[in-house]
């Protein structure tokens, strides 16, 4: 079926639908350690108004069509330069990871929310860079003016919440160094590489399917571990 029949809307519906996924799902948060904390933000926005990708179905003006915000990371930047990235960013002294999320959304593409838009949170990853990220799942609404950090951001992009449902996500490929595979979520004709494909699996899992599953253990291919 054509992602475009399976539009999903950005509606109370829906918000209380995840709501209440979260706060039934028991999520595991990372072993304290050396990895440095962080936390990104899943965020819900209406579809439109974005840089579009190949293939990926897109309004000319807006909908109410349910959407994920990522960005592309700026070029110049010296880790994960160009990759796919939900906004986020290192957790400061005194933060919750909750709070990271809100800031760094506000830093990273001008969109700035009250706490009530936290709608709870999915499994910690520890990426190959030293990371224990903390995916905060967001409820962003219309969001019509995003604006990019243009020393963070090189371009802003709402994919359809109807893409991530695609029958050939997700793409599971073998690792030559670890008996777990590397986890991929297909885009348009692209693909999203761990750990960002990781948190997308998981909340189309647990909050649109309601399947609970674990990601932490899926591997990130060699460009994605700098």
């Amino acid at each position: 079926m054509n992602p475009a029949q399976r539009a999903v809307l950005l509606d109370d519906t829906l918000r209380a639908r995840i709501h209440a996924a979260l706060a039934g799902f028991v999520r595991l948060q990372a072993s304290a350690g050396p990895q440095r904390p962080a936390a990104v933000a899943l965020t819900l926005v209406e579809e439109g108004g974005g840089a579009r990708l190949a293939h990926v179905p897109a309004p000319d003006g807006w909908s109410r069509h349910a959407a994920i915000l990522l960005t592309r990371r700026a070029a110049d930047l010296r880790a994960h330069a160009g990759q796919w990235a939900l906004p986020g960013g290192r957790i400061d002294t005194g933060e919750t990871p909750e709070e990271a999320a809100l800031r760094e959304l506000h830093e990273e593409v001008g969109l700035q929310l009250a706490p009530d838009a936290i709608l709870g949170r999915l499994d910690d990853y520890v990426t190959r860079s030293g990371f224990a990220i903390a995916p905060v799942v967001v409820w962003g609404g219309e969001a019509r003016a995003l604006v990019p950090n243009a020393g963070e951001v090189a371009s802003i992009h709402r994919i359809p919440l109807a893409e991530f449902l695609r029958t050939d996500a997700p793409l599971l490929d073998p690792c030559a160094d670890s008996v777990h595979p590397v986890l991929r979520m297909p885009v348009g004709t692209g693909w999203i590489a761990a750990p960002t494909a990781a948190f997308l699996y998981q909340f189309r899992e647990v909050c649109l399917l309601g399947r609970p599953t674990r990601v932490a253990h899926f591997e990130q291919p060699e460009f994605a571990r700098r």
